[in-house]
């Protein structure tokens, strides 16, 4: 992290409740940083999270079916309608390609327990 000047920096007030202020204190010791650089870096992820759309975890699951969750595609029906039916479909296929991969291997391996 960048020192900053005395000159460069502004002072802030921020009040905070008692457990706020327990954390910040855990935080700084725990890091071996000043209250105010944990304060900076919390800052600075927070700035990263909402600004990258890809640290989002629901805007990241758009488009994670591809074409299947359209009418047209190999499925045969609207995968973000029926969703259960898809999971259900794959886990089955899953289970049929584990039994016949057992088949030419040990049968002592246990069945696949989803994706």
């Amino acid at each position: 992290m960048k020192k900053r000047k005395a000159s460069e920096a502004a002072p802030v007030q921020v009040y905070l409740a008692p457990g706020d202020r327990n954390r910040l204190e855990r935080l700084a010791g725990r890091l071996e940083l000043s209250k105010s650089d944990v304060l900076r870096r919390g800052m600075e992820a927070l700035e990263r999270q909402v600004s990258d759309p890809e640290a989002d975890p629901i805007l990241r699951i758009i488009g994670i079916a591809g074409d299947a969750g359209r009418d047209d595609s190999d499925v045969g029906y609207n995968v973000a309608i029926e969703h259960d039916r898809y999971l259900a479909d794959v886990a089955e296929a899953d289970m049929a390609e584990w039994r016949k991969e057992r088949l030419k291997k040990k049968p002592s391996e246990k069945p696949p327990r989803g994706r």
